[in-house]
Protein backbone atom coordinates (compact mmCIF):
# COMPACT_ATOMS: atom_id res chain seq x y z
CA UNK A 1 0.00 0.00 0.00
CA UNK A 2 2.77 2.41 0.89
CA UNK A 3 4.15 2.33 -2.63
CA UNK A 4 0.90 3.89 -3.92
CA UNK A 5 1.16 7.02 -1.78
CA UNK A 6 2.19 10.14 -3.67
CA UNK A 7 4.46 11.13 -0.76
CA UNK A 8 6.17 7.75 -0.62
CA UNK A 9 9.93 8.05 -1.11
CA UNK A 10 9.99 4.72 -2.94
CA UNK A 11 9.19 4.61 -6.65
CA UNK A 12 5.41 4.34 -7.06
CA UNK A 13 5.76 2.19 -10.19
CA UNK A 14 8.60 0.50 -12.10
CA UNK A 15 8.63 3.21 -14.78
CA UNK A 16 8.96 6.23 -12.48
CA UNK A 17 12.76 6.28 -12.51
CA UNK A 18 12.71 5.91 -16.30
CA UNK A 19 10.49 8.98 -16.58
CA UNK A 20 12.84 10.90 -14.32
CA UNK A 21 15.88 10.23 -16.51
CA UNK A 22 15.28 13.47 -18.41
CA UNK A 23 15.34 15.40 -15.11
CA UNK A 24 18.69 14.04 -13.92
CA UNK A 25 21.74 16.32 -14.02
CA UNK A 26 24.15 15.45 -16.81
CA UNK A 27 27.40 16.29 -14.99
CA UNK A 28 28.64 16.26 -11.41
CA UNK A 29 28.82 20.05 -11.51
CA UNK A 30 25.05 20.21 -11.99
CA UNK A 31 24.33 17.89 -9.07
CA UNK A 32 22.61 19.81 -6.27
CA UNK A 33 23.09 19.04 -2.59
CA UNK A 34 25.10 16.40 -0.68
CA UNK A 35 28.10 18.75 -0.80
CA UNK A 36 30.51 16.73 1.35
CA UNK A 37 29.83 13.51 -0.56
CA UNK A 38 30.04 15.17 -3.96
CA UNK A 39 33.34 16.82 -3.09
CA UNK A 40 34.73 13.47 -1.94
CA UNK A 41 33.64 11.89 -5.23
CA UNK A 42 35.16 14.72 -7.29
CA UNK A 43 38.56 14.07 -5.70
CA UNK A 44 38.30 10.30 -6.22
CA UNK A 45 37.14 10.69 -9.82
CA UNK A 46 39.90 13.15 -10.68
CA UNK A 47 42.55 10.93 -9.11
CA UNK A 48 41.29 7.83 -10.94
CA UNK A 49 41.16 9.69 -14.26
CA UNK A 50 44.68 11.07 -13.85
CA UNK A 51 46.05 7.60 -13.16
CA UNK A 52 43.90 5.93 -15.82
CA UNK A 53 42.58 3.47 -13.26
CA UNK A 54 39.18 2.31 -12.09
CA UNK A 55 37.84 4.30 -9.16
CA UNK A 56 37.58 2.64 -5.75
CA UNK A 57 34.36 0.73 -5.12
CA UNK A 58 31.62 3.01 -3.78
CA UNK A 59 28.82 2.28 -1.31
CA UNK A 60 25.95 4.79 -1.20
CA UNK A 61 23.46 4.46 1.64
CA UNK A 62 20.54 6.48 2.91
CA UNK A 63 16.76 6.78 2.62
CA UNK A 64 15.13 6.11 -0.78
CA UNK A 65 14.63 8.85 -3.34
CA UNK A 66 17.69 10.98 -2.45
CA UNK A 67 19.77 10.40 -5.59
CA UNK A 68 21.84 7.24 -5.19
CA UNK A 69 21.00 6.03 -8.71
CA UNK A 70 21.69 9.50 -10.12
CA UNK A 71 25.13 9.55 -8.50
CA UNK A 72 25.94 6.14 -9.97
CA UNK A 73 25.11 7.43 -13.45
CA UNK A 74 27.23 10.54 -12.88
CA UNK A 75 30.21 8.49 -11.68
CA UNK A 76 30.10 6.47 -14.90
CA UNK A 77 29.72 9.64 -16.98
CA UNK A 78 32.65 11.35 -15.26
CA UNK A 79 34.81 8.27 -15.85
CA UNK A 80 33.62 8.11 -19.47
CA UNK A 81 32.78 4.48 -18.74
CA UNK A 82 29.95 2.10 -19.53
CA UNK A 83 27.35 1.66 -16.77
CA UNK A 84 25.80 -1.75 -16.13
CA UNK A 85 22.73 -1.64 -13.89
CA UNK A 86 21.26 -4.48 -11.85
CA UNK A 87 19.79 -5.02 -8.37
CA UNK A 88 20.32 -7.34 -5.46
CA UNK A 89 16.99 -9.19 -5.82
CA UNK A 90 17.65 -9.76 -9.55
CA UNK A 91 20.87 -11.67 -8.83
CA UNK A 92 19.99 -15.15 -7.62
CA UNK A 93 22.68 -17.46 -9.03
CA UNK A 94 26.49 -17.28 -9.19
CA UNK A 95 26.35 -17.87 -12.94
CA UNK A 96 24.29 -14.68 -13.41
CA UNK A 97 26.79 -12.60 -11.46
CA UNK A 98 29.72 -14.24 -13.25
CA UNK A 99 28.14 -13.38 -16.59
CA UNK A 100 27.85 -9.72 -15.61
CA UNK A 101 31.38 -9.48 -14.27
CA UNK A 102 33.10 -11.18 -17.21
CA UNK A 103 31.39 -8.84 -19.68
CA UNK A 104 32.66 -5.70 -17.96
CA UNK A 105 35.33 -3.79 -19.82
CA UNK A 106 38.20 -1.97 -18.17
CA UNK A 107 37.03 0.84 -15.84
CA UNK A 108 33.36 0.02 -16.39
CA UNK A 109 30.92 0.75 -13.55
CA UNK A 110 28.62 -1.97 -12.17
CA UNK A 111 25.71 -0.48 -10.23
CA UNK A 112 23.88 -2.82 -7.85
CA UNK A 113 20.77 -1.26 -6.35
CA UNK A 114 19.38 -2.69 -3.11
CA UNK A 115 22.67 -4.49 -2.64
CA UNK A 116 21.63 -5.53 0.88
CA UNK A 117 19.12 -7.93 -0.70
CA UNK A 118 21.80 -9.88 -2.55
CA UNK A 119 22.02 -13.52 -1.38
CA UNK A 120 24.87 -14.18 1.06
CA UNK A 121 26.43 -16.73 -1.29
CA UNK A 122 26.73 -14.10 -4.03
CA UNK A 123 28.01 -11.51 -1.57
CA UNK A 124 30.90 -13.85 -0.75
CA UNK A 125 31.38 -14.48 -4.47
CA UNK A 126 32.05 -10.76 -4.92
CA UNK A 127 34.92 -10.62 -2.45
CA UNK A 128 37.63 -11.82 -4.83
CA UNK A 129 36.08 -9.88 -7.72
CA UNK A 130 36.29 -6.61 -5.79
CA UNK A 131 39.72 -7.17 -4.26
CA UNK A 132 41.68 -9.12 -6.87
CA UNK A 133 39.54 -8.71 -10.01
CA UNK A 134 39.12 -12.44 -10.42
CA UNK A 135 36.41 -15.02 -9.81
CA UNK A 136 36.63 -18.73 -9.18
CA UNK A 137 34.07 -20.63 -11.24
CA UNK A 138 33.26 -24.22 -10.33
CA UNK A 139 33.06 -26.52 -13.35
CA UNK A 140 31.07 -29.77 -13.23
CA UNK A 141 30.12 -31.34 -9.90
CA UNK A 142 30.86 -34.30 -7.72
CA UNK A 143 34.26 -35.98 -7.65
CA UNK A 144 35.19 -34.54 -11.06
CA UNK A 145 34.45 -30.95 -10.06
CA UNK A 146 37.20 -28.44 -10.61
CA UNK A 147 37.58 -24.70 -10.18
CA UNK A 148 38.62 -22.35 -12.96
CA UNK A 149 39.92 -18.87 -12.17
CA UNK A 150 38.75 -16.12 -14.53
CA UNK A 151 40.51 -12.78 -14.64
CA UNK A 152 38.36 -9.65 -14.73
CA UNK A 153 39.05 -6.20 -16.07
CA UNK A 154 39.45 -3.63 -13.28
CA UNK A 155 35.98 -2.17 -12.63
CA UNK A 156 34.14 -0.02 -10.10
CA UNK A 157 31.27 -1.49 -8.11
CA UNK A 158 28.73 1.08 -6.93
CA UNK A 159 26.35 -0.38 -4.38
CA UNK A 160 23.23 1.41 -3.18
CA UNK A 161 21.25 0.48 -0.10
CA UNK A 162 18.61 1.93 2.17
CA UNK A 163 19.67 -0.44 4.96
CA UNK A 164 23.43 -0.45 5.27
CA UNK A 165 23.19 -2.36 8.55
CA UNK A 166 22.06 -5.46 6.67
CA UNK A 167 25.35 -5.63 4.78
CA UNK A 168 27.95 -7.84 6.43
CA UNK A 169 31.10 -6.27 7.87
CA UNK A 170 33.39 -8.00 5.33
CA UNK A 171 31.25 -6.69 2.46
CA UNK A 172 31.22 -3.11 3.74
CA UNK A 173 34.95 -3.15 4.32
CA UNK A 174 35.62 -3.85 0.63
CA UNK A 175 34.19 -0.49 -0.41
CA UNK A 176 37.00 2.05 -0.50
CA UNK A 177 34.49 4.91 -0.61
CA UNK A 178 31.30 5.18 1.40
CA UNK A 179 28.78 7.98 1.49
CA UNK A 180 25.56 8.62 3.37
CA UNK A 181 22.92 10.73 1.62
CA UNK A 182 21.05 13.19 3.83
CA UNK A 183 17.59 14.69 3.41
CA UNK A 184 17.57 17.94 1.42
CA UNK A 185 16.63 21.32 2.94
CA UNK A 186 13.86 23.25 1.11
CA UNK A 187 16.33 25.69 -0.47
CA UNK A 188 18.18 22.86 -2.23
CA UNK A 189 14.94 21.20 -3.28
CA UNK A 190 13.90 24.55 -4.76
CA UNK A 191 17.05 24.54 -6.94
CA UNK A 192 16.28 20.99 -8.07
CA UNK A 193 12.70 21.93 -8.89
CA UNK A 194 13.81 24.97 -10.87
CA UNK A 195 16.00 22.73 -13.03
CA UNK A 196 13.19 20.17 -13.42
CA UNK A 197 10.65 22.87 -14.27
CA UNK A 198 12.98 24.17 -16.97
CA UNK A 199 13.40 20.68 -18.43
CA UNK A 200 9.62 20.15 -18.37
CA UNK A 201 8.95 23.52 -20.01
CA UNK A 202 6.77 24.94 -17.23
CA UNK A 203 5.89 28.62 -17.29
CA UNK A 204 4.55 31.19 -14.86
CA UNK A 205 1.88 33.87 -15.17
CA UNK A 206 3.32 35.39 -18.33
CA UNK A 207 5.68 34.23 -21.04
CA UNK A 208 8.53 36.42 -19.77
CA UNK A 209 9.49 38.87 -17.09
CA UNK A 210 9.84 38.93 -13.32
CA UNK A 211 6.15 38.28 -12.71
CA UNK A 212 6.32 34.91 -14.43
CA UNK A 213 9.50 34.03 -12.58
CA UNK A 214 7.98 35.07 -9.26
CA UNK A 215 4.78 33.08 -9.81
CA UNK A 216 6.69 29.97 -10.81
CA UNK A 217 9.16 30.31 -7.92
CA UNK A 218 6.31 30.72 -5.46
CA UNK A 219 4.76 27.47 -6.64
CA UNK A 220 8.08 25.64 -6.60
CA UNK A 221 8.86 26.84 -3.08
CA UNK A 222 5.53 25.42 -1.89
CA UNK A 223 6.42 22.10 -3.48
CA UNK A 224 9.89 22.14 -1.91
CA UNK A 225 8.46 22.69 1.56
CA UNK A 226 6.07 19.73 1.19
CA UNK A 227 8.42 17.22 -0.42
CA UNK A 228 9.77 15.66 2.79
CA UNK A 229 13.35 16.55 1.90
CA UNK A 230 13.28 14.05 -0.98
CA UNK A 231 13.96 14.95 -4.65
CA UNK A 232 11.95 11.99 -5.95
CA UNK A 233 8.85 13.22 -4.12
CA UNK A 234 9.52 16.79 -5.28
CA UNK A 235 9.68 15.75 -8.94
CA UNK A 236 6.59 13.57 -8.56
CA UNK A 237 4.60 16.46 -7.11
CA UNK A 238 5.93 18.72 -9.87
CA UNK A 239 4.53 16.36 -12.50
CA UNK A 240 1.15 16.38 -10.77
CA UNK A 241 1.28 20.19 -10.66
CA UNK A 242 2.10 20.28 -14.37
CA UNK A 243 -0.94 18.10 -15.17
CA UNK A 244 -3.22 20.16 -12.93
CA UNK A 245 -2.02 23.48 -14.35
CA UNK A 246 -2.49 22.20 -17.90
CA UNK A 247 -6.09 21.10 -17.28
CA UNK A 248 -7.36 23.70 -14.78
CA UNK A 249 -5.09 26.77 -15.24
CA UNK A 250 -4.39 26.92 -18.98
CA UNK A 251 -0.88 25.64 -18.45
CA UNK A 252 0.08 28.49 -16.09
CA UNK A 253 1.91 27.46 -12.91
CA UNK A 254 1.19 29.66 -9.91
CA UNK A 255 1.10 29.41 -6.13
CA UNK A 256 -2.70 29.06 -6.28
CA UNK A 257 -2.44 26.28 -8.85
CA UNK A 258 0.08 24.54 -6.60
CA UNK A 259 -2.19 24.81 -3.55
CA UNK A 260 -5.16 23.50 -5.52
CA UNK A 261 -3.16 20.63 -7.03
CA UNK A 262 -1.76 19.49 -3.69
CA UNK A 263 -5.16 19.81 -2.03
CA UNK A 264 -6.54 17.49 -4.71
CA UNK A 265 -3.75 15.02 -3.91
CA UNK A 266 -4.45 15.33 -0.18
CA UNK A 267 -1.02 16.77 0.68
CA UNK A 268 -1.09 19.49 3.35
CA UNK A 269 1.34 22.28 4.27
CA UNK A 270 3.69 19.92 6.14
CA UNK A 271 3.73 17.33 3.37
CA UNK A 272 1.37 14.98 5.21
CA UNK A 273 -1.11 12.85 3.30
CA UNK A 274 -4.36 11.28 4.47
CA UNK A 275 -2.67 8.25 6.06
CA UNK A 276 -0.29 10.44 8.04
CA UNK A 277 -3.19 12.56 9.30
CA UNK A 278 -5.30 9.51 10.18
CA UNK A 279 -2.41 8.20 12.27
CA UNK A 280 -1.92 11.48 14.11
CA UNK A 281 -5.65 12.12 14.60
CA UNK A 282 -6.11 8.64 16.00
CA UNK A 283 -3.30 9.22 18.47
CA UNK A 284 -4.77 12.62 19.40
CA UNK A 285 -8.45 11.75 19.61
CA UNK A 286 -8.55 8.10 20.61
CA UNK A 287 -5.50 8.00 22.86
CA UNK A 288 -5.48 11.66 24.01
CA UNK A 289 -2.04 12.22 22.54
CA UNK A 290 -0.54 9.01 23.85
CA UNK A 291 1.47 7.19 24.78
CA UNK A 292 -0.04 4.34 22.80
CA UNK A 293 1.31 1.13 21.32
CA UNK A 294 1.85 0.75 17.58
CA UNK A 295 -0.37 -2.33 17.37
CA UNK A 296 -3.20 -0.49 19.11
CA UNK A 297 -2.95 2.46 16.71
CA UNK A 298 -2.82 0.13 13.70
CA UNK A 299 -5.94 -1.71 14.86
CA UNK A 300 -7.76 1.56 15.46
CA UNK A 301 -7.23 2.82 11.90
CA UNK A 302 -7.37 -0.63 10.25
CA UNK A 303 -3.84 -0.49 8.87
CA UNK A 304 -0.93 -2.90 8.98
CA UNK A 305 1.49 -2.15 11.81
CA UNK A 306 4.49 -2.85 9.57
CA UNK A 307 3.24 -0.34 7.01
CA UNK A 308 2.87 2.32 9.69
CA UNK A 309 6.31 1.64 11.15
CA UNK A 310 8.15 1.60 7.81
CA UNK A 311 6.17 4.04 5.65
CA UNK A 312 4.51 6.52 8.03
CA UNK A 313 6.47 6.91 11.25
CA UNK A 314 9.94 7.76 9.82
CA UNK A 315 8.81 11.10 8.39
CA UNK A 316 6.63 11.93 11.40
CA UNK A 317 9.65 11.39 13.64
CA UNK A 318 11.93 13.38 11.33
CA UNK A 319 9.43 16.27 11.21
CA UNK A 320 9.08 16.37 15.00
CA UNK A 321 5.41 15.37 14.92
CA UNK A 322 5.83 12.09 16.78
CA UNK A 323 7.97 10.83 19.64
CA UNK A 324 8.79 7.25 20.52
CA UNK A 325 8.95 6.57 24.25
CA UNK A 326 9.27 3.44 26.30
CA UNK A 327 5.54 3.48 26.93
CA UNK A 328 4.58 3.97 23.30
CA UNK A 329 4.02 6.59 20.61
CA UNK A 330 3.49 10.14 21.80
CA UNK A 331 2.06 13.14 19.95
CA UNK A 332 4.27 16.26 20.10
CA UNK A 333 3.13 19.83 20.60
CA UNK A 334 3.92 20.64 16.97
CA UNK A 335 1.60 17.87 15.80
CA UNK A 336 -1.15 18.97 18.18
CA UNK A 337 -0.87 22.54 16.90
CA UNK A 338 -0.94 21.36 13.28
CA UNK A 339 -4.07 19.28 13.90
CA UNK A 340 -5.70 22.02 15.97
CA UNK A 341 -6.31 19.75 18.94
CA UNK A 342 -5.63 20.01 22.65
CA UNK A 343 -4.09 17.00 24.33
CA UNK A 344 -3.03 16.73 27.94
CA UNK A 345 0.44 15.37 28.62
CA UNK A 346 0.13 12.07 30.47
CA UNK A 347 1.34 11.81 34.04
CA UNK A 348 3.79 9.34 35.46
CA UNK A 349 7.28 8.33 34.51
CA UNK A 350 8.47 8.11 30.96
CA UNK A 351 11.77 6.42 30.30
CA UNK A 352 12.73 8.12 27.03
CA UNK A 353 11.20 11.57 27.19
CA UNK A 354 9.16 13.34 29.86
CA UNK A 355 5.73 14.75 29.11
CA UNK A 356 7.04 18.22 29.91
CA UNK A 357 9.79 17.89 27.31
CA UNK A 358 7.39 16.64 24.66
CA UNK A 359 5.02 19.54 25.11
CA UNK A 360 7.50 22.38 25.36
CA UNK A 361 6.82 25.37 23.13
Amino acid sequence: MSTERIVSAAAVDPDEDRRNVALRPETMDRYIGQRALVEKLRVALRAAADRGEAMDHLLLHGPPGLGKTTLAHLVAAELDANLVVTSGPALTKPAELAGLLTKLRERDVLFVDEIHRMPVALEEYLYSAMEDFRIDVRVDSGMHARTVTLRLHPFTLVGATTRAGLLSGPMRSRFGLQGHLEFYPPEELLLILRYSAFRLGLRGASDSGSKASGELDGALLRLAERSRGTPRIANRLLRRLRDFAQVRHAGVVSAQACDDALALEGVDALGLDSLDRRYLKCLAEVYRGGPAGLEAIAASIAEDAGTLEQAVEPYLLQAGLLARTRRGRQLTKRAADHLGVDVDPPGGEDGDASADALFEG
